[in-house]
């Protein structure tokens, strides 16, 4: 089973990532890498710090000539705004405690309890942390996990269906999103609601506030049988939810039609099955999201997830000073006013990392030989009973 750790502050000198469980002899292209960190720093409402930043990853260990070995895999990624707060960022050494001092917590940030929590007097101590740069590690671990899954053909896409009172009337298949989300720099793929995006997160700028969205991913190919009923930690659904609540600002995950499920007859909710010569076992709808008992059934899967508007603000909201009680206006930290199209892309690569560890699960995580073998004998048997039709590897 694979698993990864981060680390770093968000004002540090880097964040670092370790992965481990990645099976030996998988081949890297460290520029799909890169380039899934560069998408995340794109987007409209993106603020100042994406200006500075030019992430890459750099990696340490567990690679030979582009070829995994089996060992953990250590990835690094340089925060270029280091260098404007050495002084007051530096592991080591005497440094400046006072001029970057935070002490009014910002409502809806971990700020407050954190620091409670862990007994600060500079809340700094948690915003370093609990900031959504992190979330730049978590795509690089993401995109070596997707980069193991193209090996079986399982493919990755996401977009923005919401931001602020605006919500795409209509759904679009996976090929029509993956072809056109790159061109939007909202990561719509409805020109009229592309727009309507832009001049809502244009209004909460002037207005020096911010929004939230819905974000919806989408995965195509994953075999039917990922995942397991029989213990709820291996359930895939809940690992996917797990893992998308974790992203900073993530408040609700959803599958399939999700809450709309609460309001339809269980005779219009279920995706009924079917069985013909031609396709083997289908269903005319995927009501569910790709998922029944906590695994794949075959079927694209299909989860939304809603982003709370960011908690800074630039019109800074009731709080108090930590350490005198008194009652002051939240601090102000450098931000977005909509990371909505962000978090897509973070969302998409978090996905993959949980597709990657139940895959290998189900069919090993040794070698990419091994794997390759398990998983062509796991669809030829399902073919052979007839329940299949098409194998998807490559």
């Amino acid at each position: 089973m694979i698993r990864y750790l981060t680390s770093g502050e968000s004002h540090g000198q880097c964040l670092t990532a370790i992965i481990e469980g990645m099976p030996a002899n998988l081949k890297i292209n460290i520029e799909n890498i890169n380039k899934e960190l560069k998408k995340r720093q794109l987007g409209y409402g993106r603020g100042d710090r994406m200006k500075i930043e030019n992430d890459r990853a750099i990696i340490l260990s567990g690679v030979r000539g582009n070829i995994t070995l089996g060992s953990p895999i250590a990835i690094q990624i340089q925060n270029k705004d280091f260098d404007n707060w050495k002084e007051y960022m530096n592991p080591i050494g005497d440094i400046d405690l006072e001029s970057k001092k935070v002490t009014k917590a910002r409502p809806g940030h971990a700020d407050l309890v954190g620091a409670l929590k862990y007994n600060f007097e500079d809340i700094r101590n948690v915003l370093e942390r609990s900031s959504a740069r992190e979330t730049a590690a978590r795509v690089a671990i993401g995109a070596i996990c997707k980069e193991f899954l193209s090996n079986f053909n399982i493919k990755f896409t996401s977009h923005v269906v919401g931001i602020g009172q605006y919500e795409l009337d209509k759904n679009y298949d996976f090929k029509y999103i993956s072809d056109n989300v790159e061109n939007s720099s909202v990561r719509c793929v409805d020109k009229f609601y592309e727009q309507k995006f832009i001049d809502e997160i244009n209004k909460a700028k002037e207005n020096r506030d911010t929004l939230g969205g819905i974000i919806e991913i989408r995965i195509q190919n994953i075999p039917l049988g990922v995942g397991s009923y029989v213990h709820y930690d291996k359930k895939l659904d809940a690992n996917l939810a797990l893992e998308l609540m974790s992203i900073q600002g993530i408040k609700g995950v959803e599958f399939g039609l999700g809450f709309k499920l609460g309001k339809v007859f269980g005779s219009k909710a279920q995706d009924q099955i079917y069985y013909s010569k031609e396709k083997g076992i289908y269903r005319n709808t995927n009501n569910l999201g790709g998922i029944e008992g906590g695994m794949s059934t075959g079927e694209e899967i299909i989860i939304r997830c809603v982003m709370k508007p960011i908690p800074t603000l630039y019109t800074p909201l009731n709080s108090i000073d930590i350490n005198t009680l008194e009652n002051y206006k939240a601090s102000v930290e450098r931000s977005d006013n909509c990371a909505v199209p962000a978090a897509s892309v973070v969302a998409e690569n978090v996905c993959a990392f949980v597709i990657a560890k139940f895959f290998m699960y189900k069919f090993g995580n040794d070698n990419m030989d091994d794997i390759l073998s398990n998983y062509e004998n796991y669809l030829e048997r399902l073919k052979e009973k007839g329940w299949i039709k098409n194998l998807k590897s490559t």
